[in-house]
């Protein structure tokens, strides 16, 4: 679903900000007005022009301190604007919403894409729950965004809107949140080829891992020749399915699990053409019913991965993710970000924010490993087939319905069941 931007957007909220009462002097309309003419002209000239407004207004951008006062609002939204990103002033990254443009400025610096497809946009607060663990987690992140700002081109694109609800207390009190959603992060070529994905929230450690080593895979698939590079892509893949299956197996034995299963390696070298077993099976129209008669690959690796899944219970699950708790610490920036953005209504006790911070960490460890062990698993497993991972379009709308089980064919997003009741007139449609 594509959105259309607003010929005025920027001019309109910050219209709307100069008649807020805020802890800060109301913003005088003359400055809203040159804030909106520096937005227009630098988000034309990329990064670049993101630094130029970095420096020019170095004096009032700052959090690297959980005391650091705020920038004004509507510096604030300037910045989210110029970025397309919102709370672009903790992670200071330029957001190209343009694939082509993407692509295009790839080619020139000789960068990798990363592309993030989501549920809703992200330079707005009600994007899907994933995309706003990745702007307080992983962004503002000082590793993550100094990698992502000299090593990556950045770029988002909404899947479709994300559903919100609305929870009316009866006496004035709204809590507004969305439900259902998930996001998925892809590396992609200068041509826009998709080399791996990182599906789902990550923690800030195990993100940066992963960036780093699609980095490299992009790097040396760029490097060979095209009748080279599918067989480069199946091993990469074949090697890191291999590594995250022995590592859960690692893990399992960690926690003294009696008797892991024994995994098959799977296959990785390219050199050899495919066997009769895998011809036939990529051969089989996809309204077929599956036959047993399964390719080497897949059979192996689907066999590791459900023997694996069957002796990890939730409780093998967040013990394995104990095993991980040094990965998940986030750093001053993020804290600094979660402090920001607390509500100061609600009755809660001042000294609370560690508690809040644990338990966030301690919710990402267990999405890392599962998300890992479990959905990054299955993308290796496609790239290894070949199965619609050439193009990103086609693969990503494999991964919303199959990993995220949001497909497109269902516009109501697993919320509405054809067979549900709810006695209320007409369903609750409104």
């Amino acid at each position: 679903m594509k959105f259309r931007t607003l010929k005025y957007p920027f001019a309109l909220m910050l219209i709307g900000f100069s008649f807020l009462q805020t802890a800060d002097a109301q913003t005088p309309v003359a400055e809203i007005s040159k804030l909106s003419q520096e937005v227009s002209v630098l988000r034309k000239q990329g990064p670049s022009g993101l630094q130029v407004f970095l420096k020019s207004h170095a004096n009032t951008l700052s959090i690297n301190s959980s005391d650091a006062a705020l920038p004004s609002p509507a510096l604030r939204v300037a910045l989210d604007e110029l970025c397309q990103q919102r709370d672009c002033y903790a992670s200071r990254l330029y957001w190209y919403t343009d694939i082509e443009q993407a692509k295009a400025a790839a080619r020139t610096s000789g960068k990798p894409i990363l592309s993030l497809r989501l549920l809703g946009r992200l330079d707005q607060d009600l994007s899907c729950a994933n995309s706003r663990f990745f702007r307080v987690a992983l962004y503002p992140n000082s590793e993550i965004s100094k990698l992502l700002q000299d090593r990556f081109i950045l770029h988002w694109e909404s899947v479709r809107p994300v559903p919100k609800v609305t929870i009316d207390f009866g006496d004035g009190r709204k809590l507004e949140r969305t439900i259902t959603g998930n996001s998925i992060h892809y590396i992609l070529d200068a041509s826009g080829r998709p080399i791996d994905a990182i599906p789902g929230l990550y923690s800030p450690k195990a993100f940066l891992r992963q960036l780093q080593q699609a980095e490299v895979a992009v790097k040396n698939y760029s490097k060979l020749t095209p009748s080279d590079r599918e067989a480069y892509l199946r091993k990469y893949h074949s090697d890191r399915l291999n590594s995250i299956q022995a590592q859960w197996i690692a893990d399992l034995s960690r926690l003294g699990i009696q008797s892991p299963p024994q995994l098959v390696k799977i296959p990785s070298n390219p050199s050899q053409p495919p066997t009769a077993e895998i011809a036939s099976s990529l051969a089989v129209s996809k309204m077929r019913v599956e036959t047993p008669m399964l390719s080497a690959f897949q059979s192996d690796a689907e066999r590791n991965q459900n023997a694996l899944a069957k002796i990890t219970d939730e409780e093998v699950w967040n013990k394995i993710a104990q095993l991980y708790a040094a990965d998940v610490k986030l750093d001053q920036n993020s804290i600094s970000l979660i402090k920001a953005k607390r509500s100061h209504s609600v009755n809660t006790q001042e000294d609370n924010l560690p508690i809040i911070v644990k338990k966030f960490e301690t919710t990402m460890a267990l999405d890392t490993v599962r998300n890992e062990y479990m959905l990054h698993n299955q993308i290796h497993q496609w790239f290894i087939q070949g199965k619609q991972t050439r193009s990103v379009e086609a693969l990503n709308e494999q991964v919303y319905a199959q990993l995220f089980l949001t497909p497109s064919s269902d516009p109501w997003l697993g919320l509405f069941p054809s067979d549900s009741y709810s006695a209320i007139d007409n369903d609750g449609i409104r």
